[in-house]
């Protein structure tokens, strides 16, 4: 078997497993998320259509992408409520964010050197 016949056998494997874990995941192709005029990801993105983290750090950048402030792990009414969204592009979402919920605080700081984070060790 070739290396990527391999990769993509276990690619497969993993998103099954994910699938299997996290049965909400399906939840992000539901039109009530996915809509392009009436889903949530949308609307979202309609009202703030900035990046919001950076646009914290005075940086301009389209949104594409709706992050869960306090991820949802599988709470229906987190997943929808509309002041749990935040705009940001996929770079900061695919690092900065997922970063942060390893960590368990937020990352970045003003133009002043200070955290951002209201959870920030700094700010306690």
């Amino acid at each position: 078997m070739t290396s990527d016949h391999q990769r993509l056998r276990r690619k497969r494997e993993h998103d099954a497993k994910r699938r299997a874990e996290q049965p909400w995941r399906a939840w992000y192709s539901l039109p009530a998320w996915r809509h392009p005029q009436t889903g949530l990801r949308a609307q979202q993105l309609r009202r703030q259509p900035i990046c919001e983290r950076c646009d914290q750090r005075g940086i301009i950048t389209p949104a594409d992408t709706v992050n869960h402030v306090k991820p949802h792990k599988g709470d229906w009414s987190l997943f929808i409520d509309p002041t749990n969204h935040q705009s940001v592009c996929k770079a900061c979402h695919d690092s900065i964010i997922k970063a942060e919920e390893m960590r368990g605080y937020g990352i970045g700081n003003d133009l002043s050197g200070r955290p951002l984070a209201a959870d920030h060790p700094w700010n306690k």
